[in-house]
């Protein structure tokens, strides 16, 4: 039975350039799991969208001296080319600038708001006395509070060491990050969001949860026995989403750890609008045969798999994840990879020197899915040259050159042995073994798999021999030839979803009896085998 499954993708601030640590956390992952599902004959949608109204742009926008919307124009812009250049399949990648956005973001504060789930409290915020303002959590910081941890540079919202969720008043020694000066706290009026009221679902339903990563459910099953508090969801700003009641005065905005997880839903809703269908939208969000993936860093854990959840309780009607396949950190020399500390080269450097299946590649067979990653550029190097250039390409240059170079045609199988029969047999059956992996976003060991598979098509070669059969029995080094494309056809299929143009590029020069995009297909005999440039460059 075909199923619905929405692949809802974090939402990276328009502030800065990505590297490869954000790409390898989420968006090559929900990828290379959209594309499967979608080869399955699965209905799949797959959203996101820069987040505009974050604290990171006004921080980088007075930093520039411009206004906060050049700096999400210029950076949304910049993450489209990276998306194209990447070739990530979005089915809707939008920003939290919309009007269906804001409307959406309104919605869902008035429905809680109505139930007594958002309420008004006066609170300390924290003040910068130098320049006269409210701060955002972002532009404090300090030292992290938590005994295991003491990490300075903790910001106000969370601290990147340890992934602790923190609030300002919480860091040791706060300071302002314009000023420098110490920060102050001082009384304002905000809405908070009654997490304390919401939490008595939460671990019951993270009870129930299979098949979660560990990391992600026991950090989750952590943060809500621990106990919820409820938390501003306004803030002191003049950027951002206005709220839709009047109660709080000016200079005050809808705060962005609240509004930027409704995008997955406002994104839903937009794909929808703009494809003429206003209510499709619901096939994945009210239809409960749906499924729902939310592919994230592990610093945004406790928002997806506990506050986000913790809303949609609050909403009602709406369909909670089926599961939040956090990763962890890519590592560079033992440190987080990070474009803003200059941790690792930025995303557009990599563009620059590398063909972009090569790069999926490399970022997928790391994939930090269990644990942190240790990333080298001597690593991916290796793999390029190793994997992709020794193993896989030149498997399919000299296949392709020993076909037409002998033959007119791609030649028929005759007198199949025993080991031609299992090659074919493990063609036919691998398809089964991937798709369970990559169903269980065990994505990288479902390219290790496929990978293995290339591998025996080589061992199978160098036992057969066939550019020494081609002098004194052609027909038999036909016949080997042809297993090994057929082979080779199935290894483009089952690399597609990972590394889709070359996958491509190779399924559309060998002529087969059908296409079906995830299993066996039988290459067609007597029909001309088309020439194909080498699929990678190797670095010296």
């Amino acid at each position: 039975m075909k199923k619905n499954i929405l692949v809802s993708v974090a939402w990276p601030y328009a502030s800065g350039s990505r590297h490869l640590g954000h790409i390898g956390g989420a968006y090559l992952p929900a990828d290379i799991f959209a594309r499967y599902h979608r080869a399955i004959g699965n209905k799949v949608l797959m959203v996101s969208g820069s987040d505009a109204h974050g604290t990171p742009i006004t921080v980088r926008a007075d930093e520039e001296n411009v206004a906060p919307i050049d700096i999400v124009n210029k950076y949304h812009n910049e993450f489209l080319s990276y998306w194209d250049k990447l070739d990530i399949s979005w089915d809707n990648y939008t920003t939290t600038m919309t009007e269906t956005h804001k409307e959406v973001v309104h919605d869902i504060f008035l429905n809680l708001y109505e139930k007594g789930l958002i309420y008004k409290k006066t609170t300390q915020q924290a003040y910068d006395p130098k320049e006269n303002r409210f701060l955002p959590d972002r532009y404090v910081e300090g030292t992290c509070p938590k005994e295991d941890c003491k990490a300075d540079g903790a910001r106000g919202d969370q601290c990147d060491n340890c992934g602790s969720t923190l609030d300002p008043d919480e860091l040791i020694n706060p300071i302002s990050k314009i000023s420098g000066s110490p920060a102050e706290f001082r009384d304002t009026e905000h809405f908070f969001l009654k997490l304390s009221e919401l939490e008595k679902n939460l671990l019951p339903w993270l009870e129930n949860k299979k098949g979660w990563r560990p990391h992600v459910i026991n950090w989750s099953k952590s943060f809500v026995t621990e106990g919820l508090i409820d938390r501003a969801i306004t803030r002191d700003l003049e950027w951002g989403i206005d709220i839709p009641i009047d109660e709080l005065g000016e200079g005050k905005k809808i705060y962005v750890w609240f509004e930027a997880v409704i995008g997955y839903l406002s994104a839903s809703k937009e794909w929808a609008e703009s494809n003429n269908q206003p209510d499709a939208w619901k096939d994945w969000w009210e239809n409960k045969n749906a499924e729902t993936y939310y592919f994230v860093g592990k610093d945004n854990i406790p928002f997806h798999a506990v506050i986000w959840p913790a809303i949609l309780f609050g909403y009602s009607g709406l369909n909670l994840p089926t599961n939040v396949p956090a990763n962890q950190y890519i590592l560079i020399k033992g440190e987080k990879a990070s474009a803003s500390k200059g941790i690792g080269k930025s995303l557009n450097d990599y563009l620059e020197e590398w063909n972009p299946d090569a790069l999926r590649y490399c970022l997928a067979s790391v994939l930090p899915e269990h644990a942190d990653t240790e990333f080298t550029e001597e690593d991916i190097e290796r793999r390029n040259n190793e994997e992709l250039v020794a193993t896989w390409g030149n498997l399919v240059n000299r296949v392709f050159s020993l076909v037409i170079s002998n033959f007119d045609v791609i030649p028929e199988m005759k007198n199949l042995t025993k080991n031609d029969k299992n090659l074919i047999d493990r063609s036919v059956q691998i398809f089964s073994e991937v798709g369970a992996l990559i169903e269980n976003v065990e994505l990288k060991n479902g390219l290790q798999t496929s990978m293995r598979f290339v591998s025996s098509i080589n061992v199978y070669l160098n036992e057969n021999e066939p550019w020494i059969l081609v002098k004194d029995d052609i027909e038999r080094a036909g016949t080997v030839l042809s297993v090994a494309l057929t082979a080779i056809n199935t290894s483009a299929t089952l690399l597609s979803p990972y590394m889709p143009k070359t996958s491509n590029d190779v399924l559309d020069c060998i002529p087969a009896k059908s296409y079906n995009p995830w299993s066996f297909n039988d290459i067609e005999t007597g029909e001309k085998l088309k020439k194909l440039d080498p699929l990678f460059k190797k670095f010296d």
